[in-house]
């Protein structure tokens, strides 16, 4: 790393040739690892000296410090652990190597030099699409206009006063429900709590997408950095996620609640709840993170106009020069193995809760049994309905007017968190009478 430092200190000549440059890359990530594996062994050492200090000699000898110099780990005696250790510092220098060739190769198929047959496919494989141009500064955008809805830009204002009112809506009716579940103890429940995790996500949800919808509604087509843009979609869609992962959850409260209730508070648990939490979050993170990945490595060079009131993956993806086939793939596989996953399994929780409650003795335990699942159930068809209408529509709705989808797509992120306090406000007299309370609690 030291020899190119003078050369561009004393003599101001910053270029290097492409090779070196990977050369110097490659060498300096091996040393990184190499030196945090050796404070790690001396780390080690440290911990044996402190609390074993009667064995430091006999643990470390002359000849296993020799084995760690030869890329064994710490102490290892056998033959097969050596064996192990050394394939896996040969599969991290392979795995540097290949990404090192893989990013000169593209470089230099996105510079237009001639790249072998055999590259072609294999960069065909990871979605390359090839461009004949490599003056990136004249043609990749740094920004994207969102216009809003096309075809009805005349008429945006007045659109924008329903939405303001659901926007309002689904603000007050989940910061209250928030507000009664942390008020009152009684309500630190799984269900309740399910509710209240419900609550959080949709106001996040709105705040994403409405302000800015908003803002173009009423002054015209607005400018949104790439960052930031990717930043909504990321968002966007990782909040869609946790929401259809929260109702999962609370399709499981009540299947545990009806199906078995004399192991519900052996089961829903706090630590569970709390592992449940965490557990949608890491799923969203993981699922919408690659994503992200693959609209990054995207060349935009023909238009930055996206005709949408928000920054959502395929709207991105469909600006892009090269080939976005792997990020379609991606999208549909991602959809169906998280949302549809969900939609399956709380179709089969709320069709064994139907025939448990069908099969109860007395009329009063059924209607009782309904009032738990009813909200629910109005809230999940809400949901889904809207979800998979407007994602087969996009996707399979070639003579759909563009408005009318790109309308879609606002309202089922939208219509959900306007209408669960409302339905829960209606169908769950705890909630209601809580609410109620609440509200004219003395000041």
């Amino acid at each position: 790393m030291v020899p190119p430092c003078p050369q561009l200190f004393w003599f101001n000549v910053p270029e290097i040739d492409f090779d070196p440059c990977l050369i110097q890359m490659f060498f300096i990530h091996v040393f990184t690892f190499i030196e945090s594996g050796i404070l790690f062994t001396m780390v080690f050492d440290h911990y044996v000296t402190v609390f074993n200090p009667l064995r430091q000699t006999t643990v470390l000898m002359n000849s296993t410090i020799d084995e760690m110099d030869s890329v064994t780990v710490l102490g290892i005696a056998s033959r097969k652990e050596q064996f192990k250790a050394l394939t896996c510092v040969f599969h991290n220098c392979a795995v540097l190597l290949v990404c090192v060739l893989l990013l000169k190769v593209s470089i230099i198929h996105h510079c237009g030099k001639h790249v072998p047959p055999m590259v072609h496919i294999i960069m065909d494989y990871f979605g390359y699409l090839s461009v004949t141009t490599c003056n990136y500064t004249s043609t990749h955008f740094t920004a994207f206009l969102l216009t809003g809805v096309p075809g009805l830009e005349d008429f945006q204002f007045w659109i924008s006063i329903p939405f303001s009112f659901m926007y309002f809506l689904a603000m007050i009716g989940n910061g209250l429900v928030m507000a009664v579940v942390v008020w009152d103890r009684n309500l630190h429940e799984p269900m309740y709590i399910f509710l209240a995790m419900l609550a959080i996500n949709d106001v996040l949800l709105c705040t994403v997408i409405v302000p800015k919808m908003l803002l173009i509604f009423w002054q015209g087509p607005s400018l949104s950095t790439f960052p930031a843009c990717l930043t909504q979609m990321f968002f966007v869609h990782a909040l869609f996620l946790s929401e259809s992962a929260v109702l999962l959850a609370m399709a499981f409260d009540r299947y545990v609640a009806i199906c078995a209730p004399l192991h519900y508070a052996t089961l829903l648990t706090g630590s569970l709840i709390s592992k449940v939490a965490l557990t949608l979050v890491a799923r969203s993170v993981a699922v919408v993170t690659p994503g992200v990945l693959l609209i990054l490595r995207l060349h935009f060079c023909q238009s930055n106009v996206i005709h949408h009131t928000y920054c959502e993956n395929m709207g991105i993806a469909k600006l892009a020069c090269n080939s976005i086939t792997l990020n379609s793939i991606y999208g549909l596989t991602a959809a169906l193995l998280t949302t549809g996953l969900d939609f399956v399994f709380i179709s089969m929780s709320y069709w064994v809760i139907l025939r448990t409650i069908f099969q109860l003795p007395s009329w009063e335990a059924r209607t009782k049994a309904f009032g738990t699942c009813g909200a629910h159930i109005c809230v999940i068809l809400i949901f889904y309905t809207l979800a998979f209408f407007s994602f087969f529509t996009h996707r399979f709705g070639n003579h759909v007017p563009r408005h009318a989808l790109i309308l879609l797509a606002n309202l089922y992120l939208l219509v959900p968190p306007t209408m669960n306090p409302i339905i829960y406000g209606v169908k769950t007299k705890v909630i209601r009478m809580r609410v109620l309370g609440f509200c004219n609690q003395p000041k």
